[in-house]
């Protein structure tokens, strides 16, 4: 497993002249919905209030299955892994945009549809549902107050959480899950006991624990794209998140409204569907950096079965949550009784 993820790693690395694997990553991570901000820490300290927005009754709103293209003439963008490994374009027979995806039903782990299940591939911000595990098992108190310092700043350049803010572990959390906050993400780690060594380790540790076996985590955040996983593993540790109440909570909170000094921000979740309320989700997370491509992962319920979703490199902004919506309209249309396994995810 090992010689293949590092071979996997080094081919695409000369293939796609070093796609980002630090923390400077050049392709600005659009899973977070935060204005711009500099990279230096303010002066001053910032305090943060919350006030979570109760979720949203709003009217369910219909999700596009088609993806409208600019006239605009594109600007070229380094390759994702899955691109450079000959997986993208692929045809399947729910005519999905994703490069890898998987459908399983959570009860039974029977696998219902598979696309590249098996190939381990970067999995950009997906890496924060292991990040907020590792953080709920510590039992570190979730009332501490977390600073965001000169290192937190460092990691991603765009972000409301600017030098100096104080917020909670537990704020931290819900902004890494909700709104994919990678400074929130980065201090989360920052703050466990042994600093951010001891934390990945105990990302890898709890990835083997799970079953997750063709996968490694090098940070928190998912920035680095030596974070990797195969939709089998990933299917694995959604299951796994899901028995944590707070990530379910949090991964779905459609917004909330901060007031960091003494104005208001709003975040939003980085999921359409879940603002949507176009879907019955339980659990979610979005993820993206070029090296991975558009990601999403879901726990869904759909004819009253818990369903176990995976879609990596989905090309287009919107295509990977419109596969979500063909997935759905797919196993809806099911005669009575459930479809056919493929095998058991064991």
């Amino acid at each position: 497993m090992r010689l293949n993820r590092f071979w996997l790693i080094a081919l695409v690395g000369l293939m796609s002249f070093g796609v980002a694997t630090s923390f400077q990553v050049s392709a600005a991570n659009v899973d977070t919905k935060t204005a711009k901000t500099s990279n230096a820490p303010a002066k001053t300290t910032t305090k943060v209030e919350v006030k979570k927005t109760a979720k949203s009754s709003k009217k369910s709103k219909a999700v596009r299955t088609t993806v409208t293209r600019s006239s605009e003439p594109a600007v070229a963008a380094r390759p994702s892994f899955a691109t450079a490994l000959g997986l993208r374009g692929q045809n399947d027979d729910l005519s999905l945009k994703s490069s890898v995806a998987m459908v399983v039903n959570q009860d039974t782990k029977e696998v219902y549809f598979e696309k590249n299940s098996s190939v381990s591939l970067p999995i950009a911000s997906i890496t924060k549902l292991m990040t907020a595990m590792v953080v709920l098992d510590s039992k570190l108190p979730l009332d501490e107050t977390l600073v965001i310092n000169a290192d937190d700043v460092h990691i991603y350049r765009s972000s409301r959480l600017s030098g100096g803010t104080v917020l909670t572990r537990e704020e931290a959390l819900l902004l890494a899950l909700m709104s994919s906050e990678n400074r929130a993400a980065y201090t989360l780690g920052r703050n466990y006991p042994g600093g951010i060594p001891a934390f990945i380790d105990a990302m890898n540790r709890k990835a083997k624990e799970i079953g997750m076996t063709h996968s490694h985590f090098a940070d928190p955040t998912g920035l680095m794209s030596e974070n990797v996983s195969s939709a089998e593993d990933l299917a694995r540790m959604l299951g796994a998140a899901y028995q944590y109440k707070m990530i379910r909570e949090f991964s779905t909170w459609p917004d909330l409204t901060m007031m960091i000094g003494k104005r208001p921000q709003k975040f939003l979740n980085t999921n359409r569907l879940v603002r949507a309320g176009d879907m019955n989700i339980g659990l979610q997370k979005t993820g993206f950096i070029n090296a991975a491509g558009k990601c999403l992962v879901m726990q869904a319920r759909v004819n009253n079965t818990p369903l176990l979703l995976v879609f990596l490199d989905s090309v287009g902004t919107q295509s990977r949550f419109a596969d979500a919506v063909r997935v759905r309209d797919w196993y809806e249309r099911m005669p009575s009784g459930e479809p056919v396994a493929i095998r058991r995810l064991m």
